[in-house]
């Protein structure tokens, strides 16, 4: 996030976009709810599920999923037209505007509508009410990023949000939701195939020497490859072996067959976790690990906090917290690991992230400090990009409308969207095993406008197949307004109807993330 969570409940407008916030980030949506009834807060809600937001939003706009880039650059159409966008701003902050002006320019109001199904005057209302807001918040989720568009998706938010002078202010910015606890440190720390910590690219010869010295070792240059790109040279034969650790790509990854087979191939396939995944079910090597509350260090939330995490039980059996076992392992393989603790680790994570050189373990004992912390008496930074961006100038992307990968047509006339339910946590590797949840969301469902349900000749509660080009599972359907006509929708929480038996694999250009939220099915009564 380039701002903060709590920013949330003091600013003038939020506008929220592929984002279930109060079932996926329940804190955050109970901010944005309190925001709207106690501080009288502008909502938009951009989403082509009637979401739980949409009771509190001061308009909804239902697109058709995957038309995301043309509803904004109708905003930004609009908003440039009317001028009401922040000249000086733009001027003095940023570069690229007259090529974004020229490309919003044929995305009016009339044309988007009929590419996304919002009505014109609802595109023009939303456009007003977000440039006319003193400080607006864009907050995200997977719902703008799972597209092969996601890349393009995000730098038109991005364009919005300069347009309207709303980066770099209290109250404003472009704050993704980050969907589990530490992806954000995760990323901070290099978990990413062309960065080394704090997003030094493995390329910069300087940044590389750097961490030679560090580290004692020799470094590719080579960036390496994302998660899609790794199953499908697994099943080239280009890797020969896998070590996967808290993941459960069997259950989160599209087209599950192939995937499946992918993994097959390998050689070897290690898995480290807390529970027997799908994934380390097929694994040749299990490793047990700790789970959170069984091991101390810290995590890095989505508005760049970094807290301390403490133990406060005992990992059962023989399980060991992950950087034991990863320094066991580099140690056994002639790479010396002699670390005692994890906070000599977090020490060593200062030495070599600026973002990160100003926070100790003292410093963060009762209360967390967002990054960048350059220093030992810097105060954290609340939000990003005050005074200047990164880069000097925000750059404007002009980018075009481009279709989701797969449309409906007579074989498959609906579109299939994912994502989470309030009760379950990402493949249910923990969630399903416990009580509460499993007796509050026992099963997958199908959520089916009832347009389309009496169209198909589907009763609530019927046992219903979902097929795609790639699969078929059979759920329980259930007829509600929640879903568009022509729009079905299921969690991927149950191996039982595993939804990514049917997703589409095809991957952003950029990005390389799949289109999860995109794919054409039929259904049919079971």
């Amino acid at each position: 996030m380039t701002n903060s969570i709590d920013e949330l409940e003091y600013t003038n407008l939020i506008l929220a976009t592929g984002s279930n916030t109060t079932e996926n980030h329940p804190v955050i949506g109970m901010k944005v709810k309190r925001a709207v009834r106690q501080q009288g807060t502008k909502l938009i809600v951009i989403d082509p599920r009637k979401i739980d937001l949409v009771k509190y939003a001061d308009i909804w706009l239902c697109q058709k999923p995957g038309t995301d880039v043309a509803v904004f650059n109708c905003l930004m159409n609009v908003i440039i037209n009317e001028g009401l966008y922040a000249k000086s701003y733009v001027e003095e902050r940023t570069e690229g505007f007259d090529a974004l002006k020229a490309t919003v320019e044929k995305y009016t109001p009339e044309y988007v509508e009929k590419i996304s199904g919002i009505p014109a005057e609802d595109l023009k209302k939303a456009a007003r009410m977000y440039a006319k807001a003193n400080k607006a918040s864009i907050i995200y989720a997977m719902g703008l990023t799972q597209h092969i568009s996601g890349t393009d998706n995000v730098k038109t938010i991005a364009n919005l949000a300069m347009l309207c002078g709303n980066v770099g202010i209290e109250g404003g910015g472009v704050n993704p939701l980050r969907g589990q606890n530490n992806v954000q440190g995760a990323c901070d720390m290099g978990g990413l195939p062309n960065v080394y910590p704090a997003y030094q690219q493995v390329a910069n010869e300087e940044a590389r020497k750097k961490f030679e010295t560090a580290w004692q070792a020799t470094l590719s240059p080579k960036p390496g490859l994302t998660l899609m790109e790794i199953m499908s040279a697994a099943g080239s034969g280009r890797i020969k072996a896998l070590y996967i650790m808290g993941e459960n790509p069997l259950l989160s990854d599209p087209d599950l067959h192939s995937v499946k087979e992918e993994l097959k191939k390998l050689d070897l396939l290690i898995v480290q976790d807390i529970f027997l995944t799908e994934t380390a079910q097929i694994a040749d090597v299990v490793l047990p690990s700790a789970s959170f509350a069984e091991k101390d260090g810290t995590f890095t939330n989505t508005e760049r906090r970094v807290q301390r995490i403490r133990q406060a039980v005992a990992a059962p059996g023989e399980a060991k917290p992950d950087w034991e076992i990863i320094a066991e392992i580099a140690t056994r393989m002639g790479y010396p690991m002699q670390y005692s603790s994890a906070q000599q680790i977090f020490e060593e994570i200062t030495s070599v992230t600026p973002s990160y050189a100003g926070i100790t373990y003292r410093r963060i004992d009762k209360e967390g400090l967002q990054w960048p912390c350059p220093t030992n008496d810097h105060r954290g930074t609340k939000f990003l990009h005050k005074d200047r961006f990164s880069r000097g100038r925000g750059l404007f992307h002009a980018v075009e409308f481009i279709p989701p990968a797969e449309l409906p047509d007579a074989d498959f006339p609906l579109i299939l969207s994912t994502g989470r339910v309030l009760y379950h946590y990402h493949t249910g590797t923990m969630t399903r095993r416990a009580q509460g949840p499993s007796e509050r969301c026992p099963e997958s469902l199908v959520e089916i406008n009832p347009f389309d349900a009496d169209k198909i000749g589907i009763r609530d509660g019927q046992m219903v197949k979902v097929t795609s080009r790639r699969g078929t599972i059979q759920a329980r359907a259930q007829i509600t307004e929640r879903s568009s006509r022509g729009v079905i929708f299921m969690n991927f929480h149950f191996a039982e109807a595993a939804v990514n038996l049917l997703t589409n694999p095809v991957l952003d250009p950029t990005g390389k993330i799949p289109e999860l939220k995109v794919c054409a099915v039929k259904l049919e009564a079971a």
